[in-house]
């Protein structure tokens, strides 16, 4: 396959439609594909076959000539094979893009079911169980922001997104270089799905992802077992000496108990010092499958033409930098050592004769060694760059599939935690993991130091789902990715959720206590004065405990939080809270409402200024048929 003249590179974003259209284009070539290397299959037997007739007939009528005919067929045998083999790799390639498109279309629809899975959160080592927000805004896990997201095949690469969208510690600069390789990358189509389609295709028999840190481990692992120059030079000069004494026996002579005892010392220096040589056979089957994954990406990186892609080739540069240190050269340098050593290292037997004849064994491992010292000089800057597209490749991507978002706008203070740098607009904002059908995009403005939004609303209205988009779409900005809105302009704050809160049988916390846990560990992250303002989101502040001690709580509590370094929302069912506003400027007053349409509740999920006006837990529960005792108006 020729992916450069593949015609693939209609954008990203193009409608469903154009994307099933090049799906289905690729099933076609497939097909195609799959027919020819069907029939280049029986061509070989034909070949075999046949050729094996031609040549007993050729023999028997002709003689001599049957060396004529083995030599054609033995010529057309491999260049049939060749064809074949090309035709085997295009086949795999196609395969493999049709599997990215499929991908692709699922991130169009949300269908979760065909994304590639993500390291769960109890998989990763140290758990994030405490951190401030990753579960309370779906930002890792199953049905995730950064299952969403990644494309990576790499686990660094795919750990890395996870952890831009996770950054606490935030930092402009890396975020704005972030940005705009991201930007420089959308455009760039063609590139990001040739590394997705190498990067698939290279990993194509296994569903692990590839473990690059471990090639790197142990590479340092082996760095102590190298086979020593002193021992190369004797194991030649003993293999000098036997063909050497072999030819003065022929020719002179010369007794034969010198070609006796040569063979005699090449056996005895190859068992002494074996050690030396390693596990030849296993290092090499295992280094033949780890660099054999990552030769066809980092040669496609190494020979692209990045042209005016600056920021694209200033990353790029380890994969082209040095001319004799270029991934094509090592790993083609590797690739032909491990197949000397395939050829004759399944066998003991066969490995002991032939390193009595020439010292392969320590040519080959000394030769083994050189290379791994390249391998561990350059390999780690390879393999983080890898990562690092892999990752910005994900961002790329998302941007590509969803032209209607947009880069955000960050507000910068240089004086870190600045209370006048607290700023958070955007309209039409949305949340990236509701599908669009079903989406309802909302305004904000918070241009105050200190503001905080006090969202009151009904049961199902909406303001689980509100504080959520605003997280996850400040996760989205501080990553560096463009974010679900048409416009949003923010300042670099921490993040703080209490959303999903979780009891603990094993810990022996209950739902509430668990609550109080994470409301006290926001007001001790206002304590910290190192980081930048926090912007906070809390879901039914106190909800685990009953009314009258929930609405002390929660007024004590967002007076606590007046004045401080900090901006965000609250939402609650105490509509007594709502008259703080007459107390405080700061505390602004929202609400999300419904309306009831033949008999059924209808949510608008949009925001609204100033309290709710309604209320609907009895109206639920009359609906569904549950007793109500009424002391307001009728249904």
């Amino acid at each position: 396959m020729n992916l450069q003249t593949e015609q693939v590179e209609e954008l990203d974003l193009a409608p469903r439609t154009l994307l099933e259209h090049q799906m289905g284009r690729i099933v076609r070539r497939i097909k195609e594909r799959e027919i020819q290397s069907s029939q280049y299959s029986l061509y070989k037997l034909i070949l075999v076959v046949g050729g094996t007739l031609l040549a007993i007939f050729t023999l028997a009528k002709l003689g001599a000539l049957v060396l004529l005919v083995i030599v054609l067929v033995v010529g057309a045998y491999m260049y049939v094979s060749r064809a074949s083999k090309v035709m085997s790799r295009s086949l795999l390639l196609y395969q493999s893009l049709l599997r990215l498109l499929k991908q692709q279309q699922a991130r169009q629809t949300l269908n979760w079911d065909e994304l590639p899975e993500v390291p769960s959160r109890e998989e990763i080592e140290g758990g994030e169980d405490e951190h401030p927000f990753d579960l309370d805004l779906d930002i890792s896990g199953e049905r995730s922001l950064h299952r969403l997201l990644n494309t990576s095949v790499s686990l660094e690469g795919t750990l890395r997104l996870r952890e831009w969208l996770l950054e606490r510690n935030l930092n402009y600069a890396i975020i704005r270089s972030r940005r705009a390789l991201v930007s420089e990358m959308i455009p760039l189509t063609r590139f990001r799905r040739r590394l997705q389609t190498y990067s698939l295709f290279a990993t194509r028999f296994t569903n692990a992802a590839v473990n690059g840190d471990r090639l790197i481990e142990w590479l340092e692992a082996q760095a102590d077992s190298k086979l020593q120059l002193s021992t190369l030079l004797v194991s030649i000069a003993l293999s000098v000496g036997l063909y050497v004494s072999l030819l003065l026996y022929l020719f002179v002579h010369l007794s034969p108990l010198y070609v006796i005892l040569f063979l005699a010392g090449s056996a005895f220096w190859f068992t002494i010092k074996r050690n030396e040589q390693g596990h030849l056979r296993e290092d090499t089957t295992y280094q033949r499958t780890a660099f054999g994954q990552l030769q066809i990406v980092f040669e496609y990186l190494e020979k692209y033409p990045y042209g005016r892609n600056v920021q694209l080739k200033q990353l790029c540069e380890p994969f082209y930098l040095h001319d004799d240190r270029r991934p094509s050269i090592l790993l083609t340098k590797l690739e032909s050592t491990f197949a000397r050593v395939s050829m004759v290292a399944n066998s003991n037997g066969a490995w002991l004769i032939l390193n009595l004849l020439f010292p392969i064994g320590a040519i080959t491992a000394y030769q083994l060694d050189q290379y791994k010292g390249n391998l561990l000089k350059y390999l780690p800057d390879w393999l983080d760059t890898w990562y690092e597209l892999e990752a910005l490749n994900s961002l790329a991507t998302f941007a590509a599939i969803n032209p209607e978002y947009t880069f955000p706008e960050l507000v910068h203070d240089k004086s870190k935690g600045a209370a006048t740098s607290m700023a958070f607009e955007a309209r039409q904002l949305g949340h990236p993991l509701i599908s669009k059908a079903h989406k309802v995009v909302n305004d904000i403005r918070l241009e105050q130091a200190g503001e905080i939004m006090l969202i009151t609303g009904s049961n199902m209205a909406g303001k689980s789902t509100f504080l959520r988009t605003m997280g996850i779409n400040l996760c989205l900005a501080y990553a560096g990715s463009v974010v679900n809105a048409s416009f949003m302009s923010a300042s670099l704050f921490e993040l703080y959720a209490c959303i999903r809160v979780t009891d603990s049988l094993s810990d022996g916390y209950s739902y509430f206590y668990a609550e109080v846990r994470r409301l006290k560990g926001l007001l001790d992250e206002l304590k910290i004065r190192d980081h930048y303002p926090l912007f906070f989101m809390v879901d039914e502040i106190f909800k685990g405990t009953n009314n009258e001690e929930r609405a002390i709580g929660s007024e004590a509590y967002i007076r606590a939080l007046i004045g401080k370094r900090c901006t965000g929302a609250i939402s609650t069912h105490d509509l007594e809270l709502v008259k703080l506003s007459e107390a405080f400027p700061l505390i602004q007053n929202y609400h999300f409402r419904e309306n009831i349409i033949n008999n059924q509740m209808v949510f608008e999920y949009l925001l609204r200024s100033g309290p709710s006006p309604t209320r609907n837990a009895l109206r639920i529960m009359a609906m569904e048929g549950l007793p109500v005792r009424w002391e307001g108006e009728p249904v």
